[in-house]
């Protein structure tokens, strides 16, 4: 195997995403009032740190190039979605929660067999999905043991159901 053609390292992981937006207030308002993130570092009026549990940074905002700007035209290539996975359904259906008390509309809402999704745009137009991985040993598989995954309704009034009291 040539070294071009290894796989990468399996402890490899995503670790934070950086988004450009128009207006930080607005951006900060979706991503700390709505979502729940907490700032963990700002730099003025052009940038800010956020994360979950204090973490440096999961997600980091920031108008230095873009500050007034227009989301990019539909058909152009950039970023399609940020994923935020949360640990339990509970979690996801909390933040269903915060959506729904905050009127953010869903644009879409998936059990993709192995995990259940919700799909929104932030204030810059930026798709975020939301969503829990179901646990491995439920995920659906064919018989050559090949991941079969789905594009299914989910169901929203069982999800919210799932929210914590």
């Amino acid at each position: 195997m040539s070294a071009l053609s290894k796989v990468i390292d399996p402890g490899t992981r995503i670790g934070h995403v950086h988004l450009k937006v128009a207006d930080l207030d607005r951006a900060l308002a979706f991503y700390r009032d709505v979502l729940g993130f907490e700032i963990t570092q700002r730099y003025g009026s052009q940038a800010v740190f956020l994360s979950a549990g204090g973490y440096h940074h999961h997600i980091a905002l920031n108008t230095w190039e873009s500050l007034g700007g227009s989301p990019p035209p539909r058909g152009t290539t950039g970023l399609y979605h940020v994923a935020i996975v949360y640990p339990e359904r509970a979690a996801l259906a909390d933040a269903l929660r915060r959506l729904a008390a905050a009127g953010i509309p869903l644009e879409g809402a998936s059990d993709h067999g192995v995990s259940e999704a919700l799909y929104l745009s932030d204030p810059d137009g930026n798709g975020v999905e939301l969503y829990w991985d179901k646990p491995s040993d439920q995920w659906p598989r064919a018989a050559d043991g090949s991941l079969t995954m789905s594009n299914a309704r989910l169901d929203l009034a069982d999800l919210a159901a799932a929210a914590p009291a």
